[in-house]
């Protein structure tokens, strides 16, 4: 579910930002950048062709939420795009400065990005921005979500057979994504569940499909061409330590219809319970199995 921050133009820009900038032999060093001045160059290739990667985490209390999970996907999102990128050290450092610069009072959307830099030539692109979560996440932890199915138009075997189409990437090429969730907003709906052009269950445009079934917690597998999801693996660590047991397994929409309970599993909206898909209601029950707590430890909320 949403990880965009709302804000009105009545309401102070609260963002900060975090820029990587090229140092000596000691690699690049973080510095505070002004939020209301001019940050990327007109031809920098993630404005003109979505030329690269990102990565959004959760501050809590002011720290960090499982930043080496995302920079460990970071790293694989930027290795399949052929971008070096900060090392890690210079990320924790860069993230470190913008979580103190953000502070503890309220939760924060930190984004990692990394361009390939200026269309002309030079050195990549490498930012951080903190904003506030937005009431369209927090409503949809507290109140769930309605979704609507849609297809994606590809084979559940795409990735395996095209890399070159880089589904398993966090790239900066967000603009599908947002058309989908837009035809959700203006049908009725809160986000959206895509499916293969084999029927397979995918993901959400912004999240990580989970469904109770028998006690268990089942998730799609990341082989059919779905980015792994870092709040996933969090939770799957602590449902390991309490006994619940995590299986990734290929899905159907019948698999979610007929499910105990189905969630929107992200890094900032963290859980949003399905209560609709399309026209169907789904079950209210508890399922039996604290997955919203769960998460919550997992990411330092408990």
């Amino acid at each position: 579910m949403g990880t965009a921050a709302e804000s009105t133009a009545d309401q102070p820009d609260t963002r900060r930002v975090v820029v990587l900038v090229a140092g000596g032999p000691d690699g690049r060093r973080p510095r505070v950048h002004p939020s209301d001045q001019p940050l990327l160059l007109a031809d920098d290739l993630a404005a003109v062709r979505g030329d690269g990667c990102f990565e959004t985490l959760l501050v809590v209390g002011g720290r960090p939420a499982k930043p080496e999970r995302h920079l460990a996907r970071l790293g694989r999102s930027s290795a399949a795009l052929g971008l070096a990128g900060p090392s890690e050290k210079e990320w924790l450092a860069a993230i470190d400065l913008a979580a103190r610069e953000w502070g503890a009072e309220s939760e924060g959307m930190l984004r990692l990005v990394l361009s390939r830099g200026p269309e002309r030539g030079g050195e990549e692109t490498a930012y951080i921005t903190v904003a506030a979560v937005g009431p369209q996440a927090r409503r949809a932890r507290a109140e769930g979500i309605g979704v609507t199915v849609l297809s994606r138009g590809y084979a559940s075997d795409v990735g395996a057979k095209a890399p070159w189409m880089l589904l398993g990437s966090k790239t900066l090429s967000y603009a599908a994504n947002m058309a989908a969730l837009r035809h959700a907003a203006a049908n009725g709906f809160e986000d959206v569940v895509y499916v293969s052009s084999d029927g397979e269950v995918l993901e959400g445009p912004r999240s990580t499909v989970v469904i109770a079934r028998g006690g268990e917690l089942l998730s799609p597998p990341q082989e059919i061409g779905i980015l792994e999801g870092t709040t996933l693996g969090a939770m799957a660590e602590v449902a390991g330590r309490e006994g619940v047991t995590v299986r990734r397994e290929r899905l159907l929409v019948s698999d979610l219809l007929a499910a105990d309970a189905v969630w929107l599993v992200s890094s900032v909206t963290l859980v949003a319970r399905v209560r609709r898909i399309d026209d169907v209601a789904l079950p209210t029950a508890d399922p039996g199995i604290d997955v919203a707590g769960m998460v919550d430890r997992a990411v330092g909320r408990a």
